[in-house]
């Protein structure tokens, strides 16, 4: 079904690039962003504009290989493609990258993505406990240093506290349009939920995409059809995915299948958890992304907790974990993750190891069809 506002809303994003370049022209600086460990307040706070980074393409990927392993995930290669081809508009307007060491590869691609713009790297810790709490709030505090010297300003609590609540009514806003996946049949697929993810990610206007996803919640709901369709709802979790790197989503839904929540990095996790507007600002945006559930945290008893209430809330048929060939920590946590989907919440669970290549896609469609052949 085709919506006025999707329309529209897609209409505004074709032109996020020149909405940065205006917003750069007119003196605002750009802080590039990685991973979702990276906070959008404090650059926000710094009166400036934070933006996600190029990651999803393959035509991206051969230039990396000639400095990366050929091994190495398809996400950091990509990324790093884009920086030596200098292809990517938002990392070319970013006066400075904030990344985390997230995993190895990573965290050794950005020394080497250090060459070609100012980095500054947080040292995440991968437990999640009072300690690790302490340390990231360190982390944080040691990042406004640096945006405050590199960008020639000063960051108050007020300021932390406006971006605050500004970042909780974005993802407020975001998680309306991601629950209406709730309804049966979903008025949204997953196709559509993650375009609407990957776009808002690079909106330099937080207030229009407030408003926009506003519209988009309001007009879909209003739009629902009652009546339940045969087919099957599916969790995708795992890695994080893009428009560019979006080819399971495409397939299982190709297959008759309805992807319903898209629980990665690029969707779900980003609106799960608000901020509490009224703590200690740094001790509270630490808090609230330390408690992302990704795979690099050692343990992780967090996704298991997650998933198992998006299975119920999303009324979930099976789960489908992605994993990016060479990413070892999601590779190595789906074997625990599989049984904990099959044992304890009783449902099918597929996983699927792949890159961005269309190469497979053949051979992962019979997959596809017969693990949704299996459900029904």
């Amino acid at each position: 079904m085709n919506y006025a506002s999707l329309d529209r809303f897609y209409e505004v994003t074709d032109k996020n690039v020149l909405a940065l370049q205006e917003a750069k022209a007119a003196g605002k600086k750009v802080v590039g962003q990685y991973c979702i460990y990276s906070p959008l307040e404090i650059p926000l706070a710094a009166g400036a504009v934070p933006v996600s980074l190029c990651g999803t393409k393959n035509d991206s990927i051969p230039p990396a290989e000639a400095v990366l392993p050929r091994s190495l995930c398809p996400l950091i290669k990509s990324s790093f493609g884009f920086a030596l081809q200098d292809s990517c508009p938002y990392l070319a307007a970013s006066d400075i990258v904030v990344a985390d060491t997230t995993c190895d590869g990573k965290k050794k691609m950005y020394e080497l993505l250090g060459k070609y713009k100012p980095v500054m790297l947080l040292q995440l810790p991968h437990v999640q406990d009072g300690d690790a709490l302490s340390y990231w709030r360190g982390q944080y505090g040691k990042l406004q240093e640096r945006l405050e010297k590199d960008l020639g300003t000063t960051i108050t609590p007020l300021k932390l506290k406006e971006a605050m609540r500004l970042c909780n009514r974005l993802r407020l806003a975001l998680k309306e349009v991601l629950d209406l996946a709730r309804l049966d049949p979903s008025p949204l697929n997953g196709m559509q939920m993650l375009n609407i993810c990957f776009r808002a990610s690079f909106m330099p206007d937080y207030e229009q995409a407030i408003a926009m996803l506003q519209d988009i919640a309001a007009e879909v709901k209003a739009s629902c059809i009652k009546a339940p369709r045969d087919e099957a709802r599916i969790i995708v979790t795992g890695v994080p995915a893009g428009m560019g790197s979006h080819k399971v989503i495409q397939l299982l839904e190709d297959c008759g299948a309805c992807v319903v929540c898209l629980d990665n990095c690029s969707g779900y996790k980003k609106v799960r958890l608000m901020i509490d507007e009224e703590a200690d600002p740094l001790t509270a945006l630490a808090k609230r992304y330390l408690d992302t559930p990704c795979a690099v945290m050692s343990p992780n008893p967090n996704r298991y907790a997650v998933l198992e209430q998006l299975v119920e809330n999303f009324k979930a048929h099976a789960v489908v974990d992605l994993t990016w060939q060479g990413c070892q920590t999601y590779d190595v946590e789906s074997f625990s993750l599989k049984k904990f989907i099959r044992e304890e919440l009783d449902i099918p669970f597929l996983q699927i190891v792949t890159d961005y290549s269309p190469a497979d896609t053949e051979q992962l469609k019979v997959r596809v069809e017969a693990f949704l052949e299996m459900i029904r």
